[in-house]
């Protein structure tokens, strides 16, 4: 499962589905997807009150399993994404061309993968 918090409703709130294929790099400057899996449940929570943030973390802390940092820094945000992803799978290394994305978020929403995929020559 994965979780995005935010003081707003920032990405990927609200832009994720179920069926939807995510594609997984590491968060650094190579660009490169090594993973993909399917979504299977997305929850966009409502604008939450700490204790609401907290309770909701708790609630879903079997799939999360968060340690205490990890529930520290996401419990107290004001919206919560959870995503919970079936059928992951290493795949051969995808290149990933980000230029057209200046706002480096860690999500890209790309529709289509191909529109981003460095073709090897």
């Amino acid at each position: 499962m994965i979780i995005r918090g935010a003081a707003g409703r920032k990405l990927p709130y609200g832009r994720v589905n179920s069926g939807d294929q995510l594609y997984f790099i590491n968060n650094n400057a190579e660009g490169i997807a090594k993973a993909v899996g399917t979504v299977t449940h997305v929850l966009n929570s409502e604008k939450l009150t700490p204790e609401e943030s907290a309770a909701l973390l708790t609630q879903y802390q079997p799939k999360l399993q968060l340690n205490d940092k990890q529930f520290k820094r996401w419990a107290g945000k004001r919206y919560l994404v959870l995503i919970e992803v079936g059928n992951v799978e290493v795949i051969e290394p995808i290149a990933i061309d980000k230029s057209d994305y200046g706002n480096m978020d860690d999500w890209l929403p790309v529709g289509d993968i191909s529109t981003v995929r460095i073709s090897e020559s």
